[in-house]
């Protein structure tokens, strides 16, 4: 399994990283190729065609219906209807909370009111309950956030790969980050600044419950908007989890071989 960071920026695109988007791919006994995107949100789909055609995508897990984690489906729909190497054959299956293909379908209207049903596959996800794509097993667990969200858990040939998607603590981050390769964590918030509760976890708060879930062996701090100062997050985190790494955008993961290739 391999994990490549599109967008780690939280909230909007920032000045070198567009908004929370993942990149997850495997290879099946075949030797096939399955690519399943994890939020793809604003300014996101630019760097996906730096590594994958749009064309190649398998299937895309939306974690919530804000902006910074949907708003270039708007976009992919545009690139699968009008560019020369037209859609993939069939729809693109699209997996979201409740009322997705509405507010998609909200975010594009006009002349083509609906028209975004004939290209993606919406179906709901719930929680716990898995969806498998080629080799990836996909898990939503529902989190902490002002809409319904979640965090997904994705398995493949042992490897497991734990998204919070947004969230602050919550009982269901135990199970979604128990055990993992990698937690990919919310950190939008910075302690001392941020008191609001039930939206974002923060640097700490994320190391916290990585070590609370057990058996995690990497945490990666993620989803930090543009005003925040990455090493102020890092040195929050380190307080309880020595070597945090940060999110790179265009970093790429290998999990079968532990290797880490910084940008492109």
């Amino acid at each position: 399994m391999r994990l490549t960071v599109l967008g780690c920026s939280g909230s909007f695109a920032g000045p070198t990283s567009a908004a929370s988007s993942y990149l997850v791919s495997a290879d099946d006994a075949d030797g096939r190729t399955w690519n399943v995107l994890l939020d793809l949100g604003s300014g996101a789909l630019g760097p996906l065609q730096r590594h994958v055609e749009p064309q190649a995508l398998d299937a895309v897990f939306l974690s919530h219906l804000h902006p910074d984690h949907c708003a270039d489906l708007c976009g992919l729909y545009v690139a699968y209807t009008y560019g020369p190497a037209g859609a993939p054959e069939g729809r693109l299956p699209v997996w979201g909370p409740a009322g997705t293909a509405s507010r998609l379908s909200l975010m594009y209207h006009g002349l083509e009111d609906g028209a975004l049903g004939r290209v993606f596959d919406v179906g709901r996800i719930v929680d716990r309950e898995a969806v498998q794509v080629g080799p990836l097993t996909i898990t939503p667990y529902a989190v902490l956030h002002p809409v319904e969200a979640f965090g997904f858990r994705v398995e493949a040939d042992g490897v497991v790969l734990a998204y919070t998607g947004d969230t602050d603590t919550c009982d269901n981050l135990g199970p979604l980050l128990r055990d993992a390769d990698l937690v990919l964590a919310d950190s939008a918030f910075v302690d001392g600044r941020d008191d609001a509760r039930g939206v974002h976890l923060s640097a700490s708060r994320a190391a916290l419950a990585a070590l609370d879930a057990g058996g995690v062996k990497r945490l990666m701090l993620t989803h930090m908007p543009a005003w925040n100062d990455p090493e102020v997050c890092r040195a929050q985190a380190e307080e309880h989890w020595p070597g945090v790494e940060v999110a790179e955008p265009d970093s790429v993961h290998d999990f079968g071989s532990r290797h880490v290739v910084h940008g492109v």
